[in-house]
């Protein structure tokens, strides 16, 4: 039996939102480089969704550039990719149209031609990708252009793309009659309480409209003809799609986790932002995941009732989630399974997409804003060139038929644990255990430690987190027992010596950061696990006017510095593939004793604070270095890496930042020298750090945001706990 094929595709949106077009094949940087296309043949993939996007193409009515797509066309040919050109991705066309315009059918199958005729070669097509989707978000929500928010706004845009897909491929099969029909589409589920069970029996009769349509399923006998006819769509038109149907060739459903939906009207349950309705009740419209016991259908149900429904060839032409790493691997691996377990079972399923593979940008806004909100793929673009992530490995792997090995797969994704209810649960909870080979985590009791085991419990790593007495990273004979107990897949220190003044006359800081880690590579190394340690930016003696890279040479001025360079050195002469993070000024939610949370405590009674005005840094945000040491130990990344948030600042200036915008008094913060704060040990005046492997840590003024928020909420949750009264 053949497996199902590989397929893969670049996020390409290109949306409108009132007069601003929104381009995700720009904002990737996949505009600019001709290799990504290597790369995604490098996965073993069959075929390519295709953006030959209209609104990029078409420059002025009748005028064309194919500039971008003539190479493009040819390197897919060269590489053995098949392309499905995808004309319209979440647009509403050119300037000159929209959704709503009377003539768009026809200016889109006007393209389509002109692509056919240029491109003879090409055999697969999607004219329109998710149309039920995309007139949803345009002529229902308002959301996308033009606008609208009326049932007769989106049946207009739904039909005009409907009828553009029929005229357009009628178009390219004059060009080329074996041109075939992959038409794709979101295919969520609604399910609700029994008081509204009659609004998502319509949402669930609706989901299935463009591929009914397209089909000629649509008759008068059709739940949603009277809909049709009552919001503005002609009787004549309806039978001309009965008459002279265009069904896919190939039907591709996407599903992400927030397309399953849940409907309630117990409305104080929620919070108000989720809370609509349909002009009959007011109701909460949830992800289902969010407040169901039982596990989301997924894939594999809707992969199922999809072959059950039409009986033709399947695919899922969109696989992404924008998580953090493992849970992006295991999205794609269920996936897969699904996918195999339907195909064995005889059902037509013929291919997975790997989708936005080199991420994607502003979906947490619906494409609605520029804020650089950026979800990595396949490959991650804030490296240059794009740097794979583990995702290469795993889709290499499904395409070749080798059994997936991460670690990071044999736990259960957070759809799948307890961590995804946000609302009071409908049924009984069931969740899946996390299992599967540990990561070690020392230091137990420092900020990073207890950093590195709240997040790996949030993101369903199994862990463990070892005190001294368990582990000793000075001590060989401790070390071995541990590993040889644990077995773990990877081992994150995070224990040392952190007082930098006493460093100087502390001979136990020298076996802390420089013998310690060098015992542990060495035994990380004899037992295949990985090793992540931690460096600073003191091992810079500041000379630099610009931020310290990677590959800057490392002159410190201190004690502590030389033993963190000679740490650098030593682990990664025994242990190469070690992730050693160069790091610097910690400041997060979790820990009362950094220097943001006791300068914001400081101001908040009234006291000054000093701080250092010549001493340059770059502060970080704990939960983002976590975050960032997680994903990349995950890849598999090794060597040298600078984690800091990106930003340069001293340390008054810092605290004068933080004041701001906790809305304190400022002026409280006295800006001195370093010389006149006791401060034994050198530091150097400029010790920002950058990175020449990838900025994948998020801006300081993002972090800081973020961080006020998170103190704000952990506050507020403390002082309810302590009002709340005691029930015996």
């Amino acid at each position: 039996m053949r497996r199902v094929e590989l397929w893969a595709g670049a996020e390409c949106t290109f949306n409108r939102v009132g007069e601003r077009f929104l381009d995700q094949v720009a904002r990737s940087g996949f505009s600019q480089r001709l290799d990504d296309l290597d790369r995604l043949a490098s996965l073993g993939i069959a075929r390519m969704r295709f953006p030959l996007v209209w609104e990029r193409t078409e420059t002025a009515p009748g005028q064309f550039d194919w500039s971008w797509s003539d190479p493009r066309i040819a390197r897919l040919a060269e590489l053995g990719v098949a392309p499905i050109a995808g004309l319209l991705h979440h647009g509403s066309g050119p300037r000159w149209t929209d959704l709503l315009d009377p003539e768009f059918p026809r200016q889109l199958a006007r393209y389509a031609r002109s692509v056919a005729e240029r491109y003879p070669q090409i055999e697969a097509y999607t004219p329109v990708n998710e149309p039920l989707t995309t007139a949803r978000f345009s002529g229902l929500y308002g959301i996308w252009y033009p606008h609208q928010a009326d049932d007769r706004s989106f049946v207009r845009a739904l039909l005009n793309q409907v009828h553009g897909t029929v005229l357009a491929m009628r178009a390219v099969r004059e060009v080329n009659p074996q041109a075939q029909l992959v038409q794709t589409e979101d295919l969520g589920l609604t399910t609700s309480s029994a008081h509204l069970r009659y609004q998502a029996d319509f949402e669930n009769l609706r989901r299935w409209l463009s591929f009914d349509l397209l089909a000629g399923r649509v008759t008068p006998g059709h739940g949603m003809w009277g809909y049709l006819r009552d919001f503005g769509a002609s009787e004549q038109e309806l039978r001309a799609l009965l008459e002279e149907p265009c069904p896919p060739d190939i039907v591709g459903i996407n599903s992400y986790v927030t397309s399953e939906r849940f409907l309630d009207e117990r409305i104080a349950l929620y919070p108000p932002h989720l809370v609509g309705g349909n002009g009959r009740d007011r109701y909460a419209d949830v992800e289902t995941v969010r407040v169901s016991g039982a596990f989301i259908g997924g894939f594999e149900a809707r992969l199922r009732e999809a072959c059950e429904r039409y009986g033709r060839p399947t695919a899922i032409t969109e696989v992404h989630i924008g998580c953090s790493r493992e849970e992006q691997l295991r999205w794609l691996h269920q996936a897969w399974v699904a996918a195999e377990k339907l195909r064995a079972e005889g059902l037509p399923v013929r291919a997975l997409t790997c989708w936005a593979a080199f991420g994607s940008f502003d979906w947490n806004s619906l494409v609605t804003r520029d804020d650089g909100h950026y979800e990595p793929g396949l490959w991650d673009v804030r490296s240059t060139p794009p740097r794979p992530t583990a995702l290469v490995k795993l889709a290499r792997q499904l395409s070749s038929g080798r059994a997936p090995d991460h670690p990071a797969l044999d736990a259960p994704g957070w759809w799948q644990r307890e961590v995804r209810l946000k609302h009071p649960p409908l049924d009984e909870l069931r969740t899946s255990p996390v299992r599967g080979r540990p990561l070690l985590i020392t230091g137990a009791t420092g900020t990073l430690g207890q950093a590195f085991a709240r997040l790996c419990e949030a993101r369903g790593l199994p862990h463990q987190v070892l005190r001294r007495a368990d582990l000793e990273i000075t001590d060989a004979a401790s070390v071995e027992r541990a590993l040889k107990h644990w077995q773990p897949w990877a081992v994150i220190n995070t224990a040392g010596y952190v007082r930098v003044d006493e460093a100087e006359g502390d001979e136990r800081q020298w076996r802390e950061n420089a013998v310690g880690p060098a015992l542990l590579a060495a035994a990380c190394a004899r037992h295949g696990a990985r090793l992540v340690t931690f460096s600073s930016d003191l091992v810079f003696d500041g000379t630099k006017e610009t931020p310290y890279v990677e590959g800057d040479e490392a002159r410190p001025l201190n004690a502590y510095g030389r033993a963190k360079r000679e740490a650098e050195q030593r682990v990664l002469t025994v242990a190469p593939e070690s992730l050693v993070v160069r790091t610097s000024a910690f400041f997060g939610p979790w820990d009362r004793h950094n220097f943001v949370t006791l300068a914001l405590a400081a101001l908040r009674r009234g006291e000054t604070w000093a701080a250092a005005a010549d001493q340059i840094v770059s502060p970080t945000y704990v939960p983002d270095l976590v975050h960032a040491t997680l994903d990349l130990l995950i890849d598999g990344e090794q060597g040298l890496w600078h984690l800091a948030n990106q930003g340069a600042l001293s340390w008054a200036e810092l605290a004068c930042t933080a004041a701001d915008l906790a809305g304190l008094d400022a002026g409280l913060v006295q800006a001195l020298p370093g010389a006149l704060l006791a401060q034994t040990a050198r530091r150097p005046a400029y010790a920002a750090l950058s990175s020449e492997r990838g900025l994948v840590m998020p801006t300081l003024a993002h972090a800081l945001a973020r961080y006020l928020e998170e103190t704000a909420l952990l506050a507020r949750t403390t002082h309810a706990n302590v009002e709340a009264p005691v029930l015996t």
